[in-house]
């Protein structure tokens, strides 16, 4: 599928983007180009020394924004796959900094869209966060409305060969600003803060999310939320894991903060199917046949009122898989 074909990433230089890029060159050498898309010159600077185009002779590195539409579209120019990662994900940022948030989740995925209508880009993977299930803060809102955007972006098409898709997963293990990273770092001081003792959050690796992104971009119809089934951690858990003889400190949530986190609501369960290892929000009018969709992945409905909430699910990390996980996916040299 990936032979002599063109990928761009925008946010490429992200947690997410750089394990993209290292899944891609290690699996597909007959690709055309890969584009690294993002705004900061040194993050781009940094991963260009990582992987060096005098290496891999495919990759590309494109400073812009997706803010600017004109620069979205020059750097689209004969790409056939975009991934789109850019965003401004840190909840309390959000909350204080909203017009900023607005311009480049909301606006960016505008122009992420206007760009690949207005090129030969054959599929856009968009990428969401359970924060986007039933918001509660500006960062979540603004991920629901792009993912409606590229979902409702499928009826605007046209004539032209293109299909719109969203993934949506949980906390990425060990990604930029996430937990345990934070606590990583904080247990130097003896005193971590706990936000709330009763906090779960889904889990997912940044290889499996990897793996699912690629599925979606391979597999995609058009107009689906992707949505991958996986365990979910208590907050104290993670603590107990990283740092067992520190103090805890409750600090209360952050602005704009859930106890609970949400993927999949029981509104959504009138349109979600089970694919076996993810489950799929199919859009309430596709412009495929339903019955083929089905047939083809095996699709079953799931139950009305169906909901998949991180306090509620049925597969959860324990203290000594927490360790372990963090030993393979985060930090090679963590002990106790």
């Amino acid at each position: 599928m990936f032979k002599k074909k063109s990928i761009l990433i925008t946010g490429g230089t992200g947690s997410l983007g750089k394990e993209i890029t290292k899944y891609i060159i290690s699996n597909y050498f007959d690709i055309k180009r890969l584009i690294i898309f993002s705004r900061d010159e040194q993050k781009q600077f940094l991963m260009s020394q990582e992987f060096p185009e005098s290496k891999y002779p495919f990759i590309r590195y494109f400073i812009g924004d997706v803010r600017d539409l004109d620069r979205l579209k020059r750097a689209f120019f004969e790409v056939d796959y975009v991934i789109h990662a850019a965003a401004m994900k840190h909840v309390h940022i959000a909350e204080y900094n909203p017009d900023e948030c607005v311009k480049t989740n909301v606006g960016g995925a505008e122009n992420v869209i206007k760009a690949a209508l207005s090129t030969n880009v054959e599929r856009v993977i968009a990428l969401s966060t359970d924060k986007a299930c039933a918001p509660i803060n500006l960062y979540g809102a603004t991920k629901l409305t792009s993912d409606k955007l590229f979902i409702a972006a499928n009826n605007i098409r046209g004539n032209k060969d293109i299909k719109f898709s969203v993934v949506r997963y949980g906390n990425v293990m060990g990604s930029n600003g996430s937990v345990i990273p934070f606590f990583l770092n904080k247990r130097k001081e003896g005193l971590l803060p706990i936000t709330d003792a009763n906090m779960t959050r889904f889990n997912i690796s940044l290889k499996d999310g990897v793996k699912m992104v690629m599925y979606a971009l391979q597999n995609a119809w058009g107009g689906e939320i992707f949505i991958p089934k996986i365990p979910s951690y208590k907050i104290l858990d993670i603590a107990q894991a990283i740092a067992p003889d520190c103090k805890l400190e409750f600090v209360g949530i952050r602005p704009g903060e859930k106890i609970h986190e949400e993927m999949i609501s029981s509104s959504d369960s009138f349109t979600t199917y089970d694919l076996g290892k993810y489950y799929v929000i199919l859009p309430q009018v596709p412009s495929w046949n339903l019955n083929d969709f089905i047939s083809k992945f095996n699709a079953i409905l799931v139950e009305r009122g169906f909901s998949y909430n991180s306090s509620q699910n049925i597969e959860w990390e324990t203290v000594d898989s927490l360790r372990k996980l963090i030993t393979e996916h985060v930090d090679s040299n963590f002990a106790i």
